[in-house]
């Protein structure tokens, strides 16, 4: 998949801070350090979207001015992003369109703007060709369908990866599904499902972009 291999994705990190928040199980105190993690890791990546989000749910408070400071952020990297692309239909071939327009998409990833990240996704995948980098832009997708806890995008995700699958595809991503797949059935509670898929793939797993091979051990 394209971009880092052997780390959790941000994003999934930061997700697994924000489900304790809304638990009521969880003590206040441990909530406390938690909204402190959680808006670390906001403000480090100019997360406007996601922090809008959290102060409408009330998990975050707003701070003055941290809003409209990311914001702005996010408008320059948007415009640097665009001026890219422009320069890449001018002066470049399409496998560098392609490249300019994935960053973009990895962009609204990263500050958690999911309509927009679909969007620019659907995009991309139309100056995709190759049949694996189609496959990484479903998983990016996944991924997007699992900070959301989105089931029905998830799903939908993982149907397009079989039918891809069904064109070619190495078997890295073939594997790489299985562990989606199973994160999946686990979360609507399909646990024999769940257990299959975990273990056809525990001997060679390559999703660290999920979890570590520790937390998928226990």
């Amino acid at each position: 998949m394209e971009g880092q291999e052997g780390n959790q994705e941000p994003h999934l990190v930061l997700a697994n801070k924000l489900f304790p928040l809304t638990h009521p199980d969880i003590p206040d105190i441990e909530k406390v350090q938690l909204k402190e993690e959680v808006l670390t890791m906001v403000k480090s990546d100019d997360m406007a979207p996601l922090y809008e989000h959290l102060i409408g749910d009330c998990v975050l408070e707003k701070e003055e001015g941290v809003l409209a400071s990311m914001k702005v952020k996010n408008e320059e990297e948007l415009k640097k992003l665009d001026e890219k692309i422009a320069d890449a239909e001018e002066n470049f071939g399409e496998s560098e369109v392609r490249e300019a327009h994935l960053a973009k998409s990895l962009y609204y990833i990263r500050i958690s703007d999911k309509e927009k990240a679909l969007e620019q996704l659907k995009v991309t995948k139309g100056k995709t060709v190759a049949v694996g980098q189609k496959m990484d832009l479903v998983f990016y997708t996944l991924q997007l369908g699992f900070f959301y806890m989105d089931f029905d995008l998830i799903s939908k995700s993982i149907d397009k990866a079989k039918k891809l699958f069904e064109e070619g595809g190495d078997w890295e991503r073939k594997n790489r599904l299985k562990v989606y797949e199973g994160l999946y059935c686990m979360s609507t509670r399909n646990f024999k499902k769940a257990a299959d898929l975990f273990l056809d793939s525990v001997s060679t797993l390559t999703t660290y972009d999920l979890f570590p091979y520790e937390t998928f051990i226990f």
